[in-house]
């Protein structure tokens, strides 16, 4: 039976609601200005009539956005980066959190403080530009994916998953049938990981989709920027970057990329929602 909720807790319930409605407006609002103005004229919104709905309904920005080839570049070479980069991402990150799940891995205890030092101290802006140097990467595309393809915090979730998640007893029923150590990972540990493997597949394709910085410093040639690379560009120096002579054309097609350059996130986001719930409590889970 269900515990029926006493006056006070559905006071609180209530409460709760109108607060988080609050807050979710507050988000949802300048969103919907964004879009309202994606679809204005450009006088109207650099005249600051728009609010949250279209004002004199017209299409020419999108048209213009996807008539500019820079941005038509950078949006194919975003899809590239994010697709390849969440594969190796999240590989590298499910092969270095297995073995550290292991029971009987006697190195995982010193192999856990280093990666956890890792956390805490880093070389630096400029070692890390040198080493990416003398790794013969700047410009190229591996500038962007491989730098910080492996996140510590994402390894220590994942293996807390499997310790708290899969019984240790599968693993050596596995190995009693024969399987070695990648047999397990491939048939056991694998198939019961789905759930925390969709949420850091959701983790990579944000992280790269959004990622502008590597581009920002490893990469001189503009036939590799990412769209979030053009875009900063756009809206950082707001001198013409888009080709045009129309300033007010220019100030609107900021809003037209902004929607753009969301909406991938926006279709993707709601096939992964129930798995980024989980992922985010199961940190909490002591294993």
């Amino acid at each position: 039976m269900n515990r029926k909720s006493t006056g006070g807790e559905l006071v609180f319930d209530i409460a709760l609601m109108i607060i988080f409605g609050i807050i979710g407006l507050l988000f949802f609002i300048p969103f919907l200005h964004v879009i309202a103005c994606s679809f204005s004229t450009p006088t109207e919104v650099v005249s600051g009539n728009v609010g949250i709905f279209p004002v004199k309904f017209s299409l020419e920005g999108y048209k213009n956005v996807f008539a500019k080839e820079s941005l038509l570049t950078g949006f194919l070479n975003s899809l590239f980066y994010t697709g390849l980069g969440t594969v190796i991402q999240v590989s590298l990150q499910m092969l270095c959190a297995y073995p550290l799940s292991r029971k009987d891995f006697k190195a995982k205890g010193i192999i856990n403080v280093i990666l956890v030092l890792t956390m805490f101290i880093s070389g630096g802006m400029i070692p890390t530009y040198i080493l990416i140097s003398q790794l013969h990467m700047l410009n190229t595309i591996w500038a962007i994916i491989i730098p910080g393809c492996v996140s510590v915090f994402n390894i220590i979730v994942i293996r807390t998953y499997i310790t708290s998640s899969i019984p240790y007893e599968l693993q050596e029923a596995a190995k009693i049938d024969g399987c070695g150590d990648f047999g397990i990972f491939l048939r056991v540990i694998l198939p019961l990981s789905k759930p925390i493997i969709l949420v850091m597949i959701l983790y990579a394709i944000v992280g790269y989709w959004n990622n502008y910085f590597n581009a920002l410093m490893y990469i001189q040639d503009s036939e590799l920027f990412p769209l979030q690379r053009v875009l900063q560009d756009l809206l950082i120096t707001n001198s013409g970057a888009l080709g045009g002579t129309d300033i007010n054309a220019n100030e609107q097609l900021k809003y037209v990329i902004i929607v753009v350059s969301s909406i991938p996130l926006l279709v993707v986001y709601p096939f992964f929602q129930k798995y980024f719930e989980k992922g985010v409590t199961i940190g909490g889970v002591k294993g």
